[in-house]
């Protein structure tokens, strides 16, 4: 953290030397180390929420046969729980995806599948959903 040189020179007239822990909030830096870095409960609860939700919707709702090969990988809050990237993964027979053509589909029914979420949560709005196709070496763990 870079203090600026007027910070620095009020904090020097006030003590002799300045440390690490000069100028972080104090209800942070006694905060113990789980807690600080324990991911928000209610946005993880949100994802998996999300993810359940779309895996069946996907999967039973549309008349389309590339979208019932879609499956759900993760569903993370990016940058925060207004907004939510989903990593999908294409199991198709064949094995070769046209990935623009996914994005393209799924683009054309973004509008149902963020109303489906609507329904399933309980929010005041419903978050912003981005799409994005994860090949199968790159699958981190499949939620529920």
């Amino acid at each position: 953290m870079t203090l600026s040189k007027r910070t620095r020179e009020q904090m020097l007239a006030h003590c002799g030397e300045i440390h690490d822990d000069d100028g972080v909030d104090p209800r942070d830096f006694f905060k113990t180390k789980q807690t600080r870095d324990k991911a928000n409960r209610k946005a993880t609860q949100l994802c998996s929420q999300v993810a359940e939700t779309l895996g069946l919707v996907l999967t039973g709702d549309f008349d389309d046969e590339l979208l019932h090969n879609l499956q759900v990988v993760s569903v993370d809050p990016a940058p925060d729980a207004s907004q939510l990237a989903v990593s999908l993964r294409a199991d198709v027979p064949g094995g070769r995806v046209d990935v623009q053509e996914v994005l393209d589909r799924l683009a054309m029914v973004a509008g149902r599948l963020r109303c489906e979420v609507a329904t399933a949560i309980s929010r005041k709005r419903a978050p912003r959903l981005v799409f994005h196709l994860v090949g199968p070496e790159e699958t981190k763990e499949v939620q529920p």
